[in-house]
């Protein structure tokens, strides 16, 4: 038999058994299209905390209140940061400055538009600290000593899926937040900024989705009582930030937290390759089982088809075309499969990064990643796919071809 023949009876006993390929075809679809989401999401993360990396300047850390126990069930050991503790991590060697923040999450009233966002109090001029590349759009002005001026992230002047910004600048926003006294009792805050600057996207999250104020405001704003929530640190260089994280840590302990982005991305990153591995693995998983099926069902049709490969072989088929046979009805349901597979994988990789997108937990607009596809790694499914396919169809249709034809037309 000529190979055109070989591949035109293999399709027409995969079309003859339909249910039994159909559901053999959705296992190495199930196999392959896992495998693809998984590494589309895994690249899609990566490059999102790459890009939240890159955005921060490489001589900065960032210092917090307190470090939890986690060898124990006490409550975190912890300091207030005040002034206090601002002047002496001003005061280390190493250190060129220190920036303190208020932080707190906010309702933000607009022209009668509705949104949940951060406040970050900081003296606006030194963002630029944290980031070196922050621009802002044309008209922009900073008031760092003004307390009812603002600045605006691009996230939250263009919201996900909105068509008309939140803000414009000049325009007068209300912001209102809640908190409870010591009593238990909700107080409620509002007060009233006018945009005096839209922040171009940074690529920081954090600073895209705030509304950024001076530490007076915010002070006033979320009841801070001057602790600040956050302290940032610029080392002289990005070589002395190791050397400055030491320091605070061997001045306060675990008071406070010191850590650098390079250590936050490493951990993310680390934790997200984690878990796809795992996940990869049981798409690896679901690819052999796919194999599985193919052996069982290209087992049961040369046992369906004994009487056939009798006659086929009584007419002079060969061994090695009767093999061949089986191993091309192997490859079409790889091929089949693995096709459909990396198109739904595709699809499925960018509806669940629009599905598991996650509100901040300090609230404001949601942060989307969306998977990234590479060609190598789509064919690499693709190759792995069909080669389990042809794997598995080995024994079939070496089965297949050791039929005697005698024995198989005998048979009822």
């Amino acid at each position: 038999m000529n190979p055109r023949d070989i591949i035109s009876l293999a399709f027409e006993a995969l079309v003859d058994r339909k249910i039994r390929t159909i559901l053999t075809i959705l296992m190495v679809v199930l196999g392959s299209s896992l495998v693809v989401v998984l590494n589309g999401l895994s690249a899609g993360q990566a490059a999102f905390l790459e890009k939240q990396f890159n955005t921060l300047a490489a001589n900065v850390l960032f210092v917090n209140n307190g470090q939890r126990n986690f060898r124990s069930d006490s409550a975190p050991t912890s300091i207030v940061i005040n002034d206090i503790i601002l002047n002496k991590i001003k005061s280390l060697p190493l250190v060129q400055d220190a920036i303190p923040v208020y932080t707190g999450s906010v309702q933000i009233d607009s022209q009668g538009n509705t949104q949940r966002g951060t406040i970050t109090a900081i003296d606006p001029t030194k963002l630029p600290v944290e980031l070196p590349n922050l621009e802002y759009v044309d008209g922009s002005a900073v008031n760092p000593t003004d307390r009812s001026a603002a600045l605006v992230g691009d996230t939250i002047v263009n919201p996900p899926g909105a068509t008309i910004p939140f803000v414009t600048l000049g325009e007068t926003i209300k912001t209102t937040f809640t908190y409870s006294d010591p009593g238990g009792k909700q107080v409620t805050v509002t007060k009233n900024f006018v945009i005096t600057g839209i922040l171009k996207p940074s690529g920081n999250t954090q600073i895209d989705r705030s509304i950024v104020i001076n530490l007076d405001a915010g002070n006033q704003l979320l009841h801070k009582l001057n602790r600040y929530d956050q302290i940032i640190v610029a080392a002289a260089t990005p070589d002395d930030v190791d050397t400055v994280q030491q320091e605070i840590t061997n001045q306060f302990g675990k008071t406070l937290g010191a850590t650098t982005p390079k250590a936050i991305i490493a951990v993310r990153a680390q934790a997200a390759s984690g878990n796809a591995a795992f996940i990869l693995m049981v798409g690896i998983i679901a690819l052999v089982v796919g194999a599985v099926g193919i052996v069982t069902t290209l087992y049961n049709s040369v046992s369906e088809r004994i009487r056939e490969i009798g006659t086929m072989k009584a007419i002079g088929a060969q061994n090695t075309s009767i093999m061949a046979l089986f191993i091309v009805e192997a490859s079409l349901i790889g091929v089949f499969g693995a096709s459909l597979g990396i198109a739904i994988g595709i699809a499925g990789g960018y509806i669940l990064s629009i599905v598991t997108t996650t509100a901040p937990a300090g609230g404001g607009p949601p942060t989307h990643i969306p998977p990234i596809f590479e060609i190598t790694d789509l064919l690499k499914v693709w190759f792995l796919s069909l080669t389990l396919s042809i794997i598995a169809g080995l024994y079939p249709a070496w089965k297949a071809s050791r039929l005697s034809p005698m024995v198989a037309l005998r048979r009822d």
